[in-house]
């Protein structure tokens, strides 16, 4: 029971730093994004690779995970928002498509649909990471670490830059600010700071495939953001909290796996429809105020 409940923080914490990192689009920038399965993705790959191939440990990973997620976010980020922020959803939904598709067929690197086992453990100061409770304090520590710089970067100057831009772009470029630069910059961090939850998954699995980075794990993080709510940053957070619980407890009830998978994607529907109609800000969101209405026009008036 305690490596079960080891198992299920460590994974909060790995989709805690995907959903934090996701929110800074999401929840201060406004723009939507398709791609951070594809992004977890290269992160996880580039520090298994680095590791097998080349003798990196963990925090060398990392800094190469890190790097390689920004890389592939501002190949999309820097032609596509340039122009209104809806082309950036039909871009990272390419860019989601392509790396999965280069994930299951570029062989000679990714070993293809059979994937790379034999990942290497972490190391910290010389000590292998190797037990649930050792992982749950790496991947809470990750999330932390994450948690405190997105608190830095949304409470700073640059943050109120990126909300100013969320609710008029044209005020903002008004005021002398890039838009176009700022977008692209906080993508590119994103992404980076995506990168490094894969970097962790690939380490705490030891093996992993292209199955793990598929379009409906993008859909999973993104419902981890809205069902927490994007205006505060423990938002996320608890979102990964809830909606990791779902699967947990299916497997109490003794669901065949053939059952209990689409059981998962119906009931992760049905909390997003709930929640779109009871809470539409989310669980942490604040309540945007209603539009005031103009007092009605009466023949007094009129006179």
């Amino acid at each position: 029971m305690t490596a079960y409940l080891a198992h299920y923080l460590v994974m909060v914490g790995i989709y805690s730093v995907l959903a934090l990192s996701l929110n800074l689009l999401v929840g201060y920038v406004g723009i939507f994004s398709l791609a951070h399965a594809a992004i977890y993705g290269v992160g996880a790959y580039a520090s298994a690779l680095v590791a097998l191939h080349l003798g990196l440990g963990f925090w060398g990973g990392l800094v190469v995970a890190a790097v390689a997620g920004a890389c592939a976010a501002a190949l999309v980020a820097i032609p596509s928002l340039r122009v209104a922020g809806d082309y950036y959803i039909v871009a990272s939904f390419g860019l989601q498509v392509v790396l999965l598709t280069v994930f299951m067929n570029w062989t000679d690197v990714t070993n293809g649909h059979a994937g790379l086992p034999g990942i290497p453990r972490p190391r910290v100061l010389g000590w292998v990471v190797d037990t649930p409770f050792e992982y749950v304090a790496l991947a809470l520590a990750l999330a932390a670490l994450t948690y405190a710089i997105c608190h830095r970067l949304t409470h700073s100057a640059f943050g109120r830059v990126l909300q100013a831009i969320r609710d008029d772009e044209i005020a903002a470029a008004a005021m002398g600010k890039n838009v176009v630069l700022n977008k692209i910059v906080i993508a590119t961090i994103s992404s980076a700071l995506g990168a490094l939850a894969g970097s962790l998954y690939a380490h705490y699995i030891t093996y992993i495939n292209p199955s793990s980075f598929a379009l409906h794990e993008s859909i999973f993080i993104m419902s981890l953001v809205i069902l927490g709510g994007s205006d505060r940053l423990a938002g996320p957070i608890v979102g990964a909290f809830i909606l990791l619980a779902v699967p947990e407890a299916l497997k109490f009830l003794a669901i065949p796996d053939t059952v209990a998978a689409p059981m998962r994607q119906v009931l992760y529907g049905a909390l997003l429809i709930i929640f779109m109609f009871v809470r539409p800000e989310g669980i942490l969101g604040r309540a945007r105020p209603k539009a005031l209405e103009p007092p009605p026009v009466t023949s007094h008036a009129i006179g």
